[in-house]
């Protein structure tokens, strides 16, 4: 972690339908994307800060597609910062799992014909997951944040940010109700993924009725 550095270029006031966030953007000489942080109220020096690490979703944050649970989770994560009074997203620029949106659009149509996400990942050549978590923890240290209080359901993220040396004091779940569209997708990540859901006996339910 060392040898890799982020860098601050601005900071912008943003309101919102849920108050008043700064988005700030970051550069890096780790992956050379910019990645973007909202953060309400103040976090400097601070433990146990709500934070959400978001991975870029195109289809899911700006077009509202039922694939995914991913813009409802951006919603909902804004939602819980603004009832916080303080915290912060941080939203990567790691489309489709970190395989970008050309080849996410490719396992679309491999799920159409009866593949799961990690399927359609693997015959495409790439692994189930390929973010990483190196331009959150250097954010993170920037933003001068003590410790954090994690929105996710995913154990893998916070073992990640764990090993770049960020202090994941609390988990907060961020849960999706199911429907038809995203359901075989959450299955996914339950089953072959290890996220952490609390509302199986909804997916069965909603499964046993389609």
């Amino acid at each position: 972690m060392d040898r890799w550095t982020t860098r601050r270029e601005v900071t912008s006031r943003i309101p919102t339908h849920h108050g008043m966030f700064r988005l700030m953007l970051f550069t890096n000489n780790f992956d050379g994307k910019e990645h973007l942080a909202f953060v309400m109220g103040d976090v400097h020096e601070k433990e146990n800060v709500l934070v959400r690490v978001h991975s870029e979703c195109f289809t899911g944050d700006v077009l509202g597609s039922l694939r995914c649970d991913c813009g409802e989770q951006l919603e909902q994560a804004m939602q819980m910062v603004a009832r916080a009074g303080s915290g912060v997203i941080l939203y990567l620029r790691q489309e489709g799992r970190g395989i970008g949106l050309l080849d996410k659009l490719h396992a679309y149509n491999l799920q159409d014909e009866g593949l799961d996400t990690v399927e359609a990942n693997l015959q495409l050549g790439h692994r189930p997951d390929e973010r990483n978590y190196t331009a959150a923890a250097l954010m993170i240290r920037d933003l001068g944040i003590r410790s954090i209080n994690i929105i996710t359901n995913n154990p893998r993220k916070i073992g990640e940010l764990r090993a770049l040396g960020i202090a994941v004091q609390n988990r907060t779940p961020i849960e999706i109700s199911p429907h038809p569209e995203n359901l075989k997708y959450l299955l996914t990540k339950v089953h072959r993924m290890d996220h952490i859901l609390q509302i199986k006996d909804r997916f069965q339910l909603l499964e046993d009725r389609i």
